[in-house]
């Protein structure tokens, strides 16, 4: 089965890359056709769920080694189960969904495009055994996401959101890299599966702290936690589908993911236990209070997320196995109803023209199909039975209660968020699903019976299965073992029921609805209030703050090009030479031991020495002449001069080609000699020397430097290896030659473009002049 889980993601992958043939071919009904494919693969996984036994169900596939070189492997095990799940079987209904919500619009082949592939990249992130393979994926769900928020990219804000997204998301999958690549080498490789049955515990590990610093910036940017929180509600700029599917089951929750695979290795530490806990903690919070002061419906359930990712974050961090079994949990509730919500919202704005609650009224008789969902979904989010969202909030005070030592914290902000969520989900109720005595009724725009089945089937089926779950969650026992198995490395019997008895969980429950219904009674008083917090936090309103920073970055490195890319080429060159020189110069002096072995050394060649003495004086007169032909006839001189020193040593193919090169620049020089500038004096006294200066800093350190590299002992040398190869393996007794052609063969092909490049541009040149002349005439 595992072979067939991963040919059916790799159906995804390539049906995302068919996608224009498949729009050709379905047209209207592209989205449900291609929605058969992840149902495929949620069917699958569902068998895996439900059909293996139990003594075979804690490795449900060790992974399936795809490509050995690049270690392409995919692991099933329980927590990748749950996540394929969600993904793939949301992910369906999302495309269902979508046929019919983005029937107008223009472009969908690249939105279909965009969220095939988004879809393929977080099921490749779930099933991932390979850190670097994660990676990939990872950075993959930022790519489409960015394409999928910027969708109507004629619309600024759009375009300001996804690229808000992709900056803060890229800079943690950056950090997450750097990561990754550490994990791998403190634990000597990079698969999970091996790290996994090493045991390995990082948390005594020198490096760990850092290690654990960037994962924490790649969770919190990727899963919108304080303070890198503010994109999310910016993503809902995006068409609904995509909403809908980001925060239900995907990119949001990739950083969940992360930390539940990262646990067993890096989690229990002080560190993890604090800054997850706190993090999570005020994350939870601020989402909750600031859904009280949104009017636009996707913008309430985009901070509703916000608080519930917080929830999850701190969940983990606690790190307990009531914590971690309360987090897996809460996971399917929320992606659940935040999927059925959104898809809600959807059909009430395509059927209403508005998403503003105080706009909408008595839509429960208009749309009693949208309406029983939407409560169904509601009371889940709210965590009031018979609704699976129930047992996650009492799995969730549970695991706060059995933490004394955070209890005094966590308890009090998990209490006041979901008393916000119990009020939020009643306001929600009552604007748009009643008939409030100030409002007059909405005028649908068709009515709900018109409406495809493919249309209201998510909302739906997601509302029914947070109830059927609710009602009978011993269905999710053994799945969430598994889960628990892989995290925490040990076995856990879990035990799930709707009804615990009368207890302490029970009363917190009971007393966070009656809150919750106090909050709702006096929602005018309470919404002013956090609008003036709202109001006087502007000031410090980080979508605003980011834009400004990423501006003032802008100009400051413009300013810094400006200063840096001046175009004048005489001083990069001032500037590459005093770098390097200084850099050469520190290096060597830093250096020990004898500059020139007297033992290796050879008597002086007085024909050397004369040579040498001609090229020099070749050079002076070059410098001081004021005569364009004596300047071209001294550096053809002092060609010739290295052409002869070749011919010393018996490198007769450099001189000979050193020959041929000079011959060939003389001619030219005398073709063009007199259409060249006449002499002139353009720079300063000082400025000239100045770089007399440098030239002879320069000098003395390529000097310097061959003396040391003359000396330098490596074993075996380089030369021995080409000597003994170049004709057994290059077929040539020429080495230079075979070093050219077949050791350093790209070079010598990136040489040669480089070049038939340049000859190109200059034909391009001259022809562009000779046009231009031929029009003049």
């Amino acid at each position: 089965m595992g072979q067939v889980t991963i040919a059916i993601i790799g159906l995804i992958f390539l049906m995302g890359f068919m996608v224009p043939f498949l729009r050709k071919v379905l047209k209207d009904y592209t989205g449900r056709i291609m929605a058969l494919v992840p149902f495929a693969l949620f069917g699958v996984l569902m068998y895996l769920f439900f059909v293996l036994p139990d003594e075979t169900s804690r490795i449900l596939d060790t992974g399936l080694q795809v490509v050995p070189e690049l270690s392409l492997v995919f692991r099933i095990d329980g927590l990748s189960l749950i996540f394929g799940i969600m993904v793939s079987g949301i992910g369906g209904l999302v495309l269902g969904y979508s046929s019919f919500y983005m029937a107008h619009y223009i472009g969908q082949t690249k939105f279909y495009f965009f969220l095939v592939l988004f879809m393929a990249s977080m099921l490749g992130l779930v099933f991932s055994d390979n850190l670097m393979i994660l990676f990939v994926f990872w950075e993959l769900t930022s790519i489409t996401s960015f394409f999928l928020i910027g969708f109507e990219h004629e619309k600024e804000k759009a375009r300001q959101a996804a690229l808000q997204a992709l900056l803060l998301t890229a800079f943690g999958g950056l950090c997450l890299l750097f990561a990754l690549i550490m994990i791998g080498n403190m634990a000597g490789t990079y698969s999970l599966s091996e790290i996994y049955a090493e045991g390995f515990r990082f948390g005594a590990h020198s490096n760990y702290y850092l290690v654990f610093i960037l994962i924490f910036i790649a969770v919190a940017t990727k899963s919108a936690q304080f303070p890198f929180h503010f994109w999310l509600p910016g993503a809902m700029n995006a068409p609904t589908p995509v909403s809908a599917y980001l925060h239900s089951a995907t990119m949001v929750n990739a950083g969940i993911f992360l930390l539940l695979r990262l646990n067993p290795i890096l989690g229990g530490t002080i560190i993890w236990k604090t800054a997850f806990v706190l993090t999570g903690g005020i994350t939870m919070f601020l989402g909750a209070f600031y859904s009280l002061g949104q009017k636009d419906l996707k913008r309430i359930l985009a901070f509703t997320t916000i608080s519930a990712l917080g929830t999850m974050v701190l969940l983990i961090g606690m790190n307990s196995t009531a914590s971690i079994q309360a987090a897996l949990i809460f996971f399917i509730v929320h992606g659940l109803y935040k999927g059925g919500l959104f898809m809600m919202t959807g059909i009430i704005d395509k059927n209403t023209g508005t998403r503003d609650i105080d706009k909408l009224s008595g839509l429960l008789k208009k749309m009693p199909v949208t309406g029983i969902a939407g409560i169904l979904s509601l009371l889940s989010m709210s965590g009031l039975p018979p609704m699976l969202g129930f047992i996650g909030k009492e799995l969730i005070y549970d695991a706060k209660i059995q933490m004394p030592e955070l209890a005094w914290l966590v308890i009090p902000l998990g209490v006041t968020a979901n008393m916000i969520m119990v009020a939020v989900s009643l306001l929600i109720f009552y604007e748009i699903f009643l008939t409030p005595r100030n409002k007059k009724g909405v005028v649908l725009k068709q009515s709900e019976k018109k409406l495809p089945a493919n249309f209201l089937l998510g909302p739906v089926a997601l509302a029914f299965v947070g109830l059927g779950l609710g009602m009978f969650p011993g269905w999710l026992e053994k799945i969430v073992s598994n889960a628990l198995f892989y995290i925490q490395s040990e076995s856990v019997d879990v035990h799930l029921s709707l009804w615990h008895g009368f207890n302490q969980v029970l009363l917190l429950s009971v007393f966070t609805v009656a809150m919750g219904i106090v909050i709702f009674v006096a929602r005018k008083p309470v919404g002013e209030l956090v609008k003036v917090i709202i109001r006087w936090t502007d000031q410090y309103y980080l979508p605003e703050r980011f834009n400004q920073l990423i501006k003032r970055y802008l100009r400051i490195a413009g300013r810094q090009t400006n200063r840096i890319q001046h175009g004048y080429h005489r001083y990069y060159l001032i500037t590459f030479f005093m770098v390097t020189f200084l850099l050469v110069m520190y290096h060597l002096m830093g250096l020990r031991g004898d500059w020139v072995s007297m033992e290796d050394s050879k008597p002086i060649k007085w024909d050397v020495v004369m040579v040498f003495g001609f090229s020099l004086m070749a050079v002076l007169f070059a410098v001081f002449t004021k005569s364009r032909i004596s300047a071209i006839v001294s550096l053809g001189v002092l060609g010739y001069g290295i052409s002869v020193f070749y011919m010393f040593y018996g490198a007769l193919d450099l001189a000979i080609t050193q020959f041929l090169v000079e011959t060939i620049i003389m001619v030219i020089f005398v073709l063009v000699i007199y259409h060249l500038p006449n002499f002139a004096i353009l720079s300063k006294r000082k400025s000239r020397i100045r770089d007399a200066f440098i030239a002879a800093g320069v000098g003395t350190m390529i000097t310097l430097l061959l003396l040391k590299t003359r000396f330098v002992n490596l074993e075996p040398p380089i030369s021995d290896f080409f000597a003994q190869n170049s004709y057994l393996k290059g077929y040539g007794r020429n080495i230079v030659n075979v070093i050219l052609v077949d050791f350093r063969a790209f070079d010598t092909l990136g040489e040669i473009t480089v070049l038939a490049l340049a000859a190109a541009g200059v034909f391009t040149l001259l022809r562009l002049d000779l046009t231009k002349k031929e029009k003049k005439k």
